[in-house]
């Protein structure tokens, strides 16, 4: 089967044939670095980073661009606020969202470019758009640059709207626009209210890029006037990536083949946002549950579906991850030989437009079957199975012998023998007990183990603990 993936701009599952055989080309829209990161914010980065994975480890070299956002309206106004310079609000915000993106585990992209670091291509860009009848410069004397949205017939096809049934255009003041719907590319200083540092020359005067340019710019820097994948949350469609693509094309740049958009997750039925105030910060949902248990949460649910996000959810995720988990930790030790080979059942689920929920079922009739084969002492068909889970784990980011988890570190190692000791102390007491027929004391022993967080596990091999 080959990778079939839904393309907004056709809204259907297409066969992903790359411009260049066996590689690649990602343009995934980052965040606008104005506040911590939450839940909500988060998933985009997991979903793509599934698919950059899936493409690696079909045979793709894959050159994956993910863009930060670090100058725009909201960072100055938060700043203002907050009594700090805009940049440096920016700086510790991308701080907070790489420690986020950490620490579930999200590859970091191979470049993440700024748009603060871009206003040269972005101001090349918008030349070409004003040369090719494309874009204006204001005549109020703004120093405001637009796009004329009439001036481009293809203008709404990426989400299929007439400019006649657009709102106007929100991102700038309307008075210098020949059509409200028209957009900013390029925000003249306002000297009165924003910080000179907030400000670079420019054709037109001293002023700032506007949102949408700086992923056209930067994506073309980076991956060329085309490229085969654009990717985002659903809530950029418009106006963002359909501005993206009409500013993109009225230049001459073919762009993106592909569009694929990630769904919400929400809370009470409403996008998670700061704004409804429902918003959960990565470090505190991380100190209910761990990160791969939250990645694992993500990943389970297919990327265009909206997820209503609540803790009990996020627990019964966290259960079902760590049964995986605890074949892999009990089946280890009894397995020879293994291989890491990818089932067809779980390609095929991959395959189809990044099915993660078909593909997380495929694991688990592989844990239950391993399970299985353990209690019958099968250790050869164990670790075809084993590599098999071992494999499926690293595709979706999710193996928890990755480094990235901190598992398997001296200090661990040390920490496990430790508890092991005290565990089985413990076990023995029980079995001394049981061999005794105090009942009461080895009920006692059982649940002094269960209040520290133990499962004891009886097996013909004798009794197993896990966390």
């Amino acid at each position: 089967m080959t990778l079939r993936l839904h393309d907004t701009a056709t809204r259907e599952a297409r066969d992903f044939v790359p411009l260049v055989p066996g590689k690649a080309g990602i343009y995934v829209c980052g965040l606008t670095v104005q506040s911590e990161p939450h839940v909500g914010h988060v998933r985009s980065a997991v979903n793509f980073d599934v698919l950059r994975r899936w493409l690696t480890a079909t045979g793709h070299d894959v050159d994956f661009i993910r863009n930060v956002t670090d100058i725009d309206d909201k960072i100055l106004a938060k700043s203002a606020e907050q009594g700090v310079h805009w940049y440096a609000l920016a700086s510790a915000m991308k701080r907070e969202l790489d420690a986020a993106l950490a620490s579930i585990n999200v590859l970091p992209p191979t470049y993440e470019p700024g748009a603060t670091g871009h206003v040269p291509e972005i101001i090349e860009l918008i030349d070409q758009l004003v040369a090719r009848g494309h874009a204006y410069a204001a005549d109020d004397g703004s120093g405001d640059v637009y796009f004329d949205v009439r001036s481009w017939p293809s203008y709404g096809e990426l989400t299929r709207q007439r400019v006649e049934d657009m709102e106007p255009a929100g991102d700038a003041d309307p008075r210098g626009k020949r059509d409200p719907r028209d957009f900013a590319l390029w925000k003249g200083w306002k000297k009165e209210s924003e910080p000179s540092t907030a400000a670079w020359p420019s054709p037109w005067g001293p002023g700032r890029p506007g949102w949408h340019i700086e992923c056209s710019a930067m994506a073309g820097k980076y991956l060329g006037p085309a490229f085969d994948i654009h990717g985002g949350g659903v809530d950029l469609r418009f106006p963002h990536h359909e501005n993206e693509q009409a500013q993109s094309r009225a230049a001459g740049r073919p762009f993106a083949s592909y569009w694929l958009h990630n769904a919400w997750i929400t809370t009470a039925g409403e996008k998670m946002s700061k704004s409804l105030g429902n918003s959960l910060l990565i470090p505190s949902v991380l100190e209910r549950v761990r990160g791969i248990e939250l990645r694992y949460y993500m990943v389970a649910a297919h990327y265009r579906s909206h997820v209503e996000f609540s803790f009990e959810a996020l627990d019964e995720a966290a259960k079902a991850f760590r049964r995986i988990e605890d074949f892999l930790d009990r089946a280890a030790p009894a397995v020879g030989s293994w291989f890491a080979a990818l089932p067809d059942a779980f390609v095929e689920a991959m395959d189809d437009d990044l099915g993660t929920p078909a593909a997380v079922a495929v694991i688990h009739d592989a844990v239950r079957e391993g399970n299985r084969l353990l209690a019958a002492g099968d250790s050869d068909e164990l670790g075809r199975r084993f590599g098999e889970v071992i494999a499926m784990l690293d595709v979706l980011g999710l193996n928890p012998a990755d480094p990235t988890w901190g598992r398997g570190t001296r200090g661990d190692d040390r920490l496990t023998d430790v508890v092991d000791a005290l565990v089985q102390g413990l076990l023995a007491e029980r079995a001394a007990a049981r061999e005794a027929k105090d009942w009461a004391r080895a009920d006692a022993i059982r649940d002094q183990i269960k209040a520290a967080g133990v499962e004891v596990e009886d097996t013909p091999s004798g009794p197993k603990w896990s966390v």
